[in-house]
């Protein structure tokens, strides 16, 4: 039985990620120059992490999403990830990558039961691709794709839309929905660039994104979301697969967010927008038992803020969101 927050949400997913570093430097997601990575005592080791999911298992908690930085940029991911789908209660788990390593492991993770892959592609352009990201690796990105669409491993194309760098790719995008069985999913860009910027306004955001793909493809029709959906999903006529739209930005989703994050130094955050609510890794490291930290874990799930708004609201006003989605898990 799942355990419920304080807003009547059941939370049965959780976002891990694995460590903060990543092998491309997407000007959204950090400094040019990068981040300052953690020293790698103050990562969570697996066997910590492998420790939270099997306390969290009992709770309700079925759902995991392994991620970064970019989790193959840190070894021995592999047999952690067979751990991990070893543990009673965890039936589900789910990997987002950026695809520059990730071709090699493709047939493991079909092997280990790997429910699906969220690749990250913003552009289909080499020029562009490499503006956005600041390395040349989309042909390795593609093949990433290519291994996954060969051995059956569900497929989505994350896809942040920001003006003037990659709005032009949004018809490439969907043209791949025609033929492959992708979901596209074109994603609000967020003020997570580790640099503090933040905009009063977004100019793609959701509805403008629809409307645009509506005017190329006038049969673009909504159809059902899954439960907890963070995406608005619509389908084309004629195509193999669909497209999904995020409104991160507009967080319009909060009211049926059933999701927690673990950063890689071991916070826990209960809501995006949030600057962490329990550090794990320093009481796990100071002693305390499996009971209390569910007596924690539980405490924080049942003060979690109403939506991204509110948790930001609470924010200190001298330290507004401005962290690298890198080190929150993107």
């Amino acid at each position: 039985m799942p355990i419920y927050d304080n807003h009547n949400r059941p939370i049965t997913y959780l976002r891990l990620a694995v460590t903060d570093r990543c092998n491309l430097r997407c000007f959204y997601c950090m400094p040019e120059n990068g981040v300052q990575y953690l020293p790698k005592k103050e990562i969570l080791s697996f066997e910590e992490m492998e420790r939270l999911v099997r306390l969290v298992a009992p709770l309700g908690i079925h759902k995991l999403r392994i991620t970064g930085g970019e989790p193959f940029v840190r070894k021995e991911l592999m047999p952690f990830l067979a751990r991990l789908a070893a543990i009673p209660g965890i039936d589900a788990i789910h990997l987002t990558t950026n695809g520059v390593l990730t071709a090699p492991h493709v047939p493991a993770l079909k092997a280990l039961g790997i429910r699906s892959v969220n690749l990250s592609i913003d552009s289909l352009d080499e020029a562009r691709f490499f503006e956005i990201t600041r390395r040349n690796e989309l042909k390795r990105v593609l093949k990433t794709l290519d291994a996954l669409l060969e051995v059956q491993i569900p497929t989505k194309l994350n896809v942040v839309v920001m003006a003037d760098k990659n709005d032009q790719d949004i018809l490439p995008m969907v043209a791949l929905t025609k033929d492959l069985p992708l979901e596209v999913r074109f994603i609000e860009e967020m003020p997570f660039n580790g640099e503090g910027q933040k905009q009063a306004a977004l100019p793609w955001d959701y509805q403008r994104i629809i409307a645009h793909i509506r005017a190329h493809y006038p049969s673009l029709q909504k159809i059902a979301d899954e439960p907890f959906s963070t995406a608005y999903h619509y389908a084309i006529d004629g195509h193999q697969g669909k497209i999904g739209v995020i409104a991160a930005f507009s967080r319009t989703f909060c009211g049926t967010c059933n999701r927690i994050r673990l950063t890689a130094q071991g916070t826990l955050e209960t809501c995006l927008y949030d600057e962490g609510v329990l550090n794990i890794r320093d009481w796990m490291r100071q002693g305390a038992s499996d009971e209390q930290l569910t007596e924690m874990l539980l405490k924080a799930f049942s003060n979690r803020p109403k939506d991204g708004f509110e948790a930001e609201a609470k924010r200190d006003l001298l330290n507004p969101v401005h962290e690298s989605m890198s080190a929150i898990g993107g």
